[in-house]
């Protein structure tokens, strides 16, 4: 088991480049210009059912879409609840400001006032004041995603408004650092600055993310990434309720168990997440929890995949205290362990 826990613990590192909010000049380049001659107008060519769907979805949710401004620059912010004006966006994009300027597409221009932000999480809420409800998108569930559904982001890259990309779920849960227990979805639709803090949308038009950062290298294309809407809503409404905003911290890495996991390695079960390394210092360590344990509950709650862990860790709070199931080596054990705080 141990072996098996090494094998999983060995991976490439990531550098995270975050999309900042904020628009850019863009420059024009050439020599002499030269004009074709006029083109016959043609004749509209019938659009795909994919098509179709897209159009439908930017028409739908784009009114909920804005363009969020601050004195340091530009950025993106989707209304989710209309009636109270309630508006997610990056911690990132809103900076210190406590006010910033909020642009409908309609192009109503109305000052928005910063709730809080969550800088761990890069989650922001800004508040606007509307004498009717405003366009608010529907929240989908990002615990649900599967790899190869389609993505479409509304966003201002750049300061370009209403710019719409598609692309596919490229992965779930993507982590990047060793203590982050919550990981990206990751994309391939097309994220620049200006993009952060808007919409990542299902195919139904539904929030499933919000549009967080990019990785970047000389060999390869941009990765978007965004924070699950789970989460971020998650977080939004602590910010909301003017509660105490802290991130739990256990010290694991870990990845679900899969059949096919299970029958190569031959494990006792094929659900349930497997530690693959621990933070020597860490709330699981100390508790006694080793790389190749696999936990399979959390107090009553079973475990059967790596979100599974995060949805129930999500509703706890740094001090609580924690009851996991654990397998080793063929014995079941219960591990007692008080969640940590996020540094």
């Amino acid at each position: 088991m141990r072996e098996f826990a090494k094998k999983l613990a060995t991976f490439g590192v990531c550098s995270l480049g975050l999309g900042a909010g904020f628009g850019a000049g863009l420059g024009f380049w050439g020599g002499k210009t030269s004009f074709s001659a006029p083109v016959k107008a043609q004749a509209a060519v019938a659009k795909s059912t994919d098509e179709q769907n897209v159009i439908r979805v930017v028409k739908s949710v784009s009114p909920a879409v804005v363009l969020i401004q601050t004195e340091s620059g530009l950025g993106t912010g989707v209304v989710i609840d209309g009636k109270q004006g309630l508006i997610l966006t990056n911690a990132h994009v809103v900076g210190r400001s406590t006010r910033v300027g909020v642009r409908f597409k309609s192009t109503t221009e109305l000052t928005g006032r910063v709730l809080g932000a969550f800088r761990e999480i890069d989650i922001a809420v800004v508040k606007v004041s509307s004498p009717k409800p405003l366009p608010a998108a529907p929240l989908g569930d990002s615990d649900r995603l599967e790899v190869g559904q389609t993505t479409i982001a509304i966003g201002n890259p750049l300061g370009l408004e209403q710019t719409v990309t598609t692309g596919i779920v490229s992965a779930t849960n993507r982590r990047l650092s060793e203590r982050q227990e919550q990981g990206f979805i990751q994309t391939d639709a097309a994220i620049n600055p200006g993009n952060s803090g808007g919409p990542l949308l299902d195919s139904q038009g539904r929030v499933i993310g919000i549009n967080t950062a990019v990785l970047r290298a000389d060999s390869a294309e941009g990765l978007g990434l965004a924070i699950p809407i789970k989460v971020a809503q998650s977080y939004a409404q602590k910010i909301i309720a003017g509660a105490d905003v802290r991130r739990t911290y256990l010290g694991i890495e870990y990845v679900g168990l899969t059949e096919q996991v299970a029958r190569t390695y031959q494990l006792p079960v094929s659900r349930g997440v497997v530690i693959a390394r621990l933070d020597p210092s860490g709330p699981a360590a100390q508790a006694g929890l080793r790389p190749g344990d696999i936990l399979t509950k959390l107090g009553s709650s079973p475990i059967n995949t790596d979100l599974d862990l995060q949805r129930l860790l999500r509703g706890k709070s740094p001090g609580d205290p924690i009851l996991f199931t654990a397998l080793r080596g063929g014995r079941t054990l219960t591990i007692k362990a008080r969640l940590g705080e996020a540094r």
